[in-house]
């Protein structure tokens, strides 16, 4: 395949093209940047220094990829991190990704992922595979959000929060502290639990039994009486624990160690 790039794009001569890339009118490509074979970049795309974009990702137009980081104090002369992205990614209008804000460092966005319009996703986040972001929720820095999230629009995430597997959250939810995974989550400041995400376990591809004993827990942890850290402490005593159930109680675990509730806090520093 033949690679395209309009002539009014600029490209920096150090940029690493591959094969059957499209470079729209009006795209930029800053020093450095790895643009992997047969991803589209639309018209007005700015690619920033030493980006990595992996294969037959689709980017529309208006996206900033890879400029520097929202930090107080930081200047074009700021050492920075850097951005990998994977394969098959799409990146609609207006979407804007910064890279670590920590020299040496990256922000990661795994494959096979659609974040929607006016999607952000801060400097130091980690976004695993298959996951779906609705226009113009918000990703602060430093979070982690797991294989399969679906979040809805408008969602705003604090810093160092885990979105966990297949969860799913409805729109306008602030979240402000960890997420189980495969539950569904509404409200904020704080949202609240409201139910397992039925669609999340058939796209996860658990079989009857797994969901079953997912119910189970979910019933257990959130619709019995008692607090919810004993009821997961109990869990965690069970020997035999299914995967899935043992991920929600490793969430939780790891959660309650930090007084907001975010565990990637623990590692600030």
């Amino acid at each position: 395949m033949s690679t395209l790039i309009h002539p009014s794009a600029v490209v920096d001569p150090s940029a690493r093209i591959g094969d059957g890339v499209v470079i729209g009118p009006f795209s930029i490509v800053e020093e450095g940047a790895v643009i992997g074979d047969g991803t589209v970049l639309d018209g007005h795309v700015i690619i920033g220094k030493n980006t990595k974009l992996g294969s037959g990702n689709r980017l529309f137009p208006n996206c900033v990829i890879g400029k520097s980081p929202q930090i107080l104090g930081a200047d074009e002369n700021t050492p920075i991190g850097g951005l990998q992205i994977g394969d098959r990614n799409v990146i609609r209008e207006f979407v804007t990704i910064h890279p670590s804000m920590h020299p040496g460092e990256t922000t990661v966005v795994g494959s096979g992922n659609l974040l929607m319009i006016g999607v952000h996703l801060g400097h130091d986040c980690v976004l695993e595979d298959k996951i779906v972001i609705s226009n113009y929720t918000q990703v602060s820095g430093h979070c982690r959000i797991e294989t399969g999230v679906w979040l809805s629009g408008m969602v705003a995430i604090h810093q160092f929060c885990t979105i966990g597997k297949w969860a799913y959250a409805a729109g306008y939810t602030g979240i402000n502290h960890d997420v189980p995974p495969f539950v569904i989550i509404s409200g904020h400041y704080p949202h609240e639990v409201r139910a397992l995400n039925k669609r999340g376990l058939a796209r996860a591809g658990l079989t009857e039994p797994q969901k079953e004993t997912l119910f189970d827990a979910f019933k257990f942890i959130w619709r019995s009486d008692g607090p919810i850290l004993e009821k997961v402490k109990e869990l965690a005593d069970r020997d035999g624990l299914e995967e899935p159930v043992k991920s929600i109680v490793d969430s939780l675990l790891n959660s309650s160690r930090q007084r907001f509730g975010r565990y990637l806090e623990l590692f600030r520093e």
